[in-house]
């Protein structure tokens, strides 16, 4: 009896845990490139809670230095414009870098962990990030 009710429950959360059929609305574009955050326009990132544009993704990346050693990266094409049709990508709102800001959607979303805020189902697109240590920082996917 116990073994039915336990296996009952993994199935009932299987079920109700991820959506069915539902795909990122934001493209998955294929990239692999390093910066160096030494340079000028990358300078904010020297230093922890600094974030940087960087070009790729669909519509620009967006780096954020969470830590000492830790760097995250989000496309800046907002989740909640599905069919891609804004022309501004997110940007830092001005009161909360923290808070990215999709100005045609009205949605919102956390810079520190691209989670949906406001008005979108989807978090950001994050991609993979790999410090060296010093000043090359590789963004992929």
């Amino acid at each position: 009896m116990k073994v039915r009710f336990i296996l009952f429950l993994m199935v009932s959360f299987l079920f109700t845990a991820c959506p069915k059929n539902e795909t990122h609305p934001v493209p998955s574009v294929p990239f692999d490139f390093t910066i160096d955050i030494s340079l000028p326009s990358y300078s904010p990132l020297m230093g922890v809670s600094g974030w940087a544009y960087v070009n790729g993704g669909s519509k620009g990346i967006i780096v954020y230095r969470r830590g000492i050693e830790e760097f995250i990266a989000f496309d800046r094409h907002s989740p909640a414009d599905e069919l891609g049709v804004c022309a501004q990508p997110l940007v830092p709102d001005d009161n909360n870098f923290l808070q990215l800001n999709d100005t045609c959607n009205n949605a919102t979303f956390s810079l520190y962990d691209g989670s949906p805020i406001t008005n979108s189902v989807f978090g950001l697109r994050q991609y993979q990030t790999l410090w060296d240590g010093n000043h090359s920082l590789r963004i992929y996917n």
